[in-house]
């Protein structure tokens, strides 16, 4: 983090999910295997499978962009059909144990919370994704709201964010996220952003922009001026 610098105190924090809150190699890795295996078993992409890492460069994306991304040749047979083995092989990943949280982003949230904050997810993933990795990984009752592209079926984050604090009437909020579309969605809706320069999905520039930097996520809890730190 950038030596010194703090920010308005927020009345919310909103959090991307993917590479922000939850490290998404760790389960998707072996869900991309499967995922194109079954695709060639049932004969609808028998090109190379792709390599992981692109389809982990596109989060962040709405889902039917980044099957566009991954698969270009790909049918449309085929990609509505990654989009079902996708939350079909994450869901059974998540409840065999896969994939993990960050390091002490459990314990940071539960600080923010008895801090008087208001936390939320905003995510342009799928609705049950988001879902179970918050019950699994037991984090979902630290926060006041759950949004999803999925759920939402909003066309960008903007949109996703604009509705989450009309819904709940926050005035001010932190957006905190490791892509450009976070960047753009806490920009565009009058929003401090945190840039979370730990994950290692996207490019360094995409957080241009950012009012703070955190290289780790504990940080957040410096960004609040000393003396406000208590409710």
């Amino acid at each position: 983090m950038q030596s010194g610098v703090t920010l308005p105190r927020p009345e919310a924090l909103i959090f991307d999910m993917d590479g922000t809150l939850f490290e998404t190699d760790t389960l998707l890795k072996g869900v991309h295997e499967r995922i194109f295996a079954t695709l060639r078993a049932e004969g609808l992409y028998l090109q190379p499978t792709p390599p992981v890492e692109a389809l982990l460069g596109c989060l962040g994306m709405l889902l039917a962009d980044i099957w566009r991304k991954v698969m270009p040749d790909a049918s449309e047979a085929a990609r509505n059909r990654a989009d079902e083995l996708l939350l079909q092989y994450e869901v059974e990943g998540l409840e065999n144990g896969e994939g993990s949280l960050y390091p002490h982003v459990a314990e940071t949230l539960a600080a923010l919370k008895a801090q008087g904050f208001k936390l939320f997810v905003a995510s342009n993933g799928l609705e049950r994704y988001v879902k179970e990795i918050a019950r699994l990984k037991s984090i979902g009752p630290l926060f006041d709201g759950l949004y999803s592209a999925g759920e939402y079926g909003t066309a960008s984050k903007v949109h996703l964010v604009e509705r989450l604090l009309r819904d709940h009437g926050v005035r001010s909020a932190w957006m905190v996220g490791d892509r450009s579309s976070d960047v753009e969605a806490g920009k565009r809706n009058g929003l401090q952003v945190v840039g979370c320069a730990y994950a290692v999905y996207g490019r360094k520039e995409e957080l241009n922009g950012s009012d703070a930097l955190i290289a780790d996520f504990r940080e957040l809890l410096a960004l609040v001026p000393e003396e406000l730190q208590q409710p």
